[in-house]
């Protein structure tokens, strides 16, 4: 099984390589949190010998002398929103990791796409920066799915351009508009390193918004550990340059390693908060581990759970 970016030798096909991934951990993302009957009436299905008859529709039964069990709007299939940030610092690699964190993130989308299409279950596809550049419907064809493959594809293949700093919008903006467009309960998977321009209390009312539309909400917080949270560089003076607008700092790594690393770890902290508030799951997608590490114990509990 592949489970390391590291042992992928290239991403040239994302569904070849999301089909070696998902290979050995198919517990997927069933059963359905929704999964039951509820006040929201959708049709009738044939009554199976041996199941419950507590649904049954016996006024249809006499008129049709046949048993129907009615089935709710929660009974369906799953629906999942998989929102990918494509910010500039989202192609941030670092030394040790084979790929970037946005090719990660492509990669366990298209890992849980194939899971999703293997399970018939409706998926659909968002992607953002300060605006959202990409939106489709949840939808249940190979079709589709091959779509959302190659949109994935052109993504990690276009290359990375600063955003101007005149750019409006945010990743708090884009994720209330997205909490507007889905009308469904449904199951949102966000994958971003929650670097945004807005201040962090608009980001998390982003999330509580989700949250507030009855949806079940899982965070992959997407980074590089060892740089992006520990500042691990050696000590020798360093030229940062921002990815998001390309403006540049020089410094000795040393001298700011303690400061750094208390700020984003209390940013880390404050963010994990804020999702255990919002009865969201929260998941550092750190992209130096293996997908396995990553995907299988987040699917192998919502096995468990649901």
């Amino acid at each position: 099984m592949i489970s390391r970016l590291s042992d992928i030798a290239d991403l040239n096909n994302l569904e070849l390589v999301a089909a070696h991934v998902t290979e050995g951990f198919m517990t997927g993302l069933h059963k359905s949190p929704f999964h039951g009957f509820s006040a929201e009436f959708n049709e009738h299905r044939l009554y199976n010998k041996g199941e419950s008859t507590r649904h049954i529709d016996w006024k249809l039964y006499a008129r049709t002398d046949k048993l129907f069990v009615k089935r709710y709007e929660e009974e369906t299939n799953l629906r999942c929103y998989i929102l990918i940030d494509t910010s500039p610092s989202m192609r941030y690699k670092g030394k040790d990791a084979r790929f970037n964190k946005l090719e990660f993130s492509a990669v366990c989308a298209s890992a849980i796409i194939n899971l999703l299409r293997t399970q018939r279950d409706a998926v659909a596809l968002t992607l953002f920066d300060r605006n959202i550049s990409f939106s489709c419907d949840a939808k249940v064809s190979t079709v589709h799915s091959k779509m959302l493959f190659s949109t994935l594809q052109k993504t990690i293949s276009d290359p990375v351009t600063p955003i101007a700093p005149e750019t409006s919008g945010s990743i708090a903006q884009c994720l209330h508009t997205i909490a507007e467009s889905i009308h469904k309960r449904s199951l949102v998977l966000i994958f971003s390193d929650m670097f945004d321009n807005a201040d962090e209390e608009s980001v998390f009312a982003g999330l509580q918004h989700l949250r507030h539309a009855k949806h079940d909400v899982v965070l992959f917080h997407v980074l590089n550990r060892a740089e992006e949270l520990d500042f691990n560089f050696e000590n020798r003076p360093y030229k940062f340059v921002d990815m998001e607008t390309g403006n540049t700092v020089a410094l000795n790594a040393l001298e700011y390693k303690e400061t750094y690393r208390r700020l984003s770890s209390d940013f880390c902290n404050r963010l994990k908060q804020r999702c255990g508030m919002y009865n969201m799951d929260y998941v550092e997608a750190d992209i130096a581990k293996t997908f396995k590490e990553i995907l299988a114990p987040y699917l192998l509990k919502r096995a468990v759970l649901h």
